[in-house]
């Protein structure tokens, strides 16, 4: 009988950058290392080969990649992608298969699952984030009944949906998944990932113009999914003091309105650096003092910001601003990884990053706590076990690096 292969579709893979291309490498590489046939559908850059093989795993780029900004653009690239991807699983699928769908581009469940399922392959889904619920919140669309329907009725025919965290499990159970075939597995820190040398820090501070201030950081994503104007509301009410500076490493779909606003309000003491490469993670993490954590209102059981787990891993306190009832704040909390507070508390936010300032043995401490709980946690090799067990016994109980999924 033949080896069941496995083939994961998502736009991003190594050497991409976004974090669900990193998690992706991660994890197929580890299933490849046990002996497994891993194949990758992704898209790549105009001169990436066709296919490749790295690390025991085949990727095939199936579409090419350019200018992505600007929502038609992504647009345009998602249904690029989603078709190209079709079009290489109804060749490449055979019976039997293992075939994980992620959820970039959004949707694309809908097109390759009935696909994937005529040529009787096994059928996953990695849920990083849940459309068209998004948008719909987001952007105030309507008239999206029709595909959450088609959605739904994807997640309940599939072997197992995998979500990351409690919020979104209780989404997608509500939405007729069965207990047995629904798994938490959370994202983790990138392997590898380290805290970086004080001295390797200090050097960065400088080059960055760093020296002498206390750093509140945003590092990825700025996507319309994350509260960014509190953010530039911190910073104005800071901009009096030097001490004092808010640095926002990455881009996405809100850059060019940041930038706008900041020299709108003439905020000096914002800073903007462009996305850092992968091995340089924990340095760039490192140069903070303090890390942020954003979500919009209503999106808490929809997505999990990964950068959580980088930020804990090198040590450093988090700011969240999103949801009180959201289950960052709650771990937040529980784990004494920082504070937490809702977009219109912006005098609380001042005044604790003015005592951390004043008191730098408390963000200290916190940072050892948030080390603490990154240590306690099953991270890559707990996830990457609950992954072999789903695997092997689609229809199981979770395996070993599950999280219990709370009753609703």
């Amino acid at each position: 009988m033949r080896p069941r292969r496995l083939i994961f579709v998502n736009r991003f893979y190594w050497p991409d950058e976004p974090a669900t291309g990193q998690l992706l490498t991660d994890l197929a590489e580890n299933l490849a290392e046990t002996g497994r046939e891993v194949l990758i559908l992704a898209s790549g850059a105009s001169d990436s080969p066709r296919d490749e093989v790295r690390n025991g795993v085949m990727i095939r780029r199936v579409a090419g990649r350019g200018n992505e900004r600007g929502a038609l653009r992504k647009l345009l690239a998602w249904v690029r992608f989603g078709l190209g991807a079709c079009w290489e699983l109804s060749r490449l699928v055979q019976k039997g298969d293992q075939l994980v769908l992620m959820t970039d581009p959004p949707l694309l469940p809908l097109l390759a699952g009935p696909i994937a399922r005529r040529r009787g392959a096994v059928i996953f889904h990695w849920v990083q984030d849940i459309y068209p619920e998004l948008p719909e919140r987001l952007n105030g669309w309507r008239g999206l009944g029709p595909i959450r329907k088609l959605r739904n009725r994807e997640w309940r025919l599939a072997a197992g949906v995998v979500v990351l965290g409690a919020d979104m499990a209780g989404f997608v159970r509500a939405h007729g998944v069965a207990p047995g075939r629904l798994r938490v597995h959370p994202n983790w820190a990138p392997r590898g990932l380290r805290p970086a040398t004080p001295a390797a820090i200090a050097r960065r501070r400088q080059d960055w113009g760093l020296d002498g201030k206390f750093v509140l950081c945003y590092s990825g994503n700025l996507g319309r999914v994350h509260a960014l104007e509190p953010l530039l509301d911190v910073a104005a009410a800071l901009q009096s003091d030097p001490a004092f500076c808010l640095l926002i490493i990455g881009h996405g779909a809100q850059f060019a309105r940041l930038q706008a606003a900041v020299h709108e309000r003439r905020l000096g003491n914002v800073i903007f650096q462009p996305p850092q490469p992968r091995d340089k993670l924990g340095l760039t993490l490192g140069v903070a003092d303090v890390h942020c954590v954003t979500l919009r209102d209503g999106c808490e059981d929809l997505v999990f910001p990964s950068k959580f787990y980088g930020i804990a891993a090198v040590g450093r306190p988090m700011l969240f601003i999103g949801p009180a009832q959201s289950e960052i704040a709650r771990l937040i909390a529980d784990h004494n990884l920082g504070g937490a507070f809702t977009g219109g508390d912006i005098a609380a936010m001042v005044t604790l990053l003015r005592a951390w300032r004043a008191h730098p043995e408390l963000p200290q401490s916190i940072g050892q706590h948030a080390l603490a709980y990154h240590q306690s946690q099953p991270g890559f090799i707990g996830t990457a076990i609950g992954w072999k067990n789903l695997l092997d016994s689609p229809s199981s109980d979770p395996g070993t690096g599950s999280h219990p999924i709370p009753s609703s």
